[in-house]
């Protein structure tokens, strides 16, 4: 019974992620996305997209990598990718978040989880870098269809964009060629200025 009472606490924890707002709006631009809903996005992504990763990857471990990979923003906060100050403490914050989420579970789960999270966030095998891939190009897809939305809202030039696309060759060389042909489109459309 112990071990149940955990889980459903951990379970009652993360509900929070709900309540954290991410930069990017929704695909219509009405309003900003939750992290939850950003999760549950990618993980559909990884579904759907996994024939174009550059390697072959277990699916099951790079869905179960996006579902876990934003958990830590319930305590940590969302840290917006273009926020330079913001991101020099980012793995400080979501290390401690972590530890107290993760930690809410029974020690198995607790250990797995938290290997999962590191790997991701270490983006060296072919799930965590297909992983990774799909968490820099679902919000560049939100942005074209929000006609801009937080790319205008702050600012941000095709240049900063550039600087994310690496990450999503790494994963899948065809997603990253279609991320570099939508930012075009998105500079003629004047979604993002060059």
């Amino acid at each position: 019974m112990d071990q149940l009472l955990q889980q459903i606490e951990f379970l009652k924890e993360i509900d929070q992620l709900k309540l954290v707002l991410r930069q990017t709006l929704i695909c219509g631009g009405e309003r900003r996305e939750n992290s939850a809903e950003h999760s549950w996005h990618l993980a559909l992504a990884a579904l759907t997209l996994s024939e174009h990763a550059n390697e072959p990857v277990d699916v099951s471990r790079v869905i179960m990598m996006l579902l876990l990979h934003d958990i830590v923003e319930i305590d940590a906060g969302d840290t917006f990718i273009y926020d330079d100050k913001g991101n020099e403490n980012k793995m400080e914050r979501e290390q401690i978040a972590a530890d107290r989420l993760f930690g809410l579970l029974p020690d198995d789960q607790k250990n797995k989880y938290m290997a999962l999270w590191h790997e991701f966030e270490a983006r060296e095998s072919a799930d965590a870098k297909f992983a990774n891939s799909l968490d820099r190009l679902m919000p560049l897809i939100h942005n074209v269809m929000a006609e801009g939305g937080s790319w205008q809202k702050h600012g941000i030039n095709r240049a900063k964009v550039d600087t994310l696309t690496p990450k999503i060759y790494a994963g899948s060389s065809t997603l990253g060629d279609f991320a570099n042909h939508m930012l075009d489109d998105a500079v003629e459309k004047g979604y993002l200025p060059s």
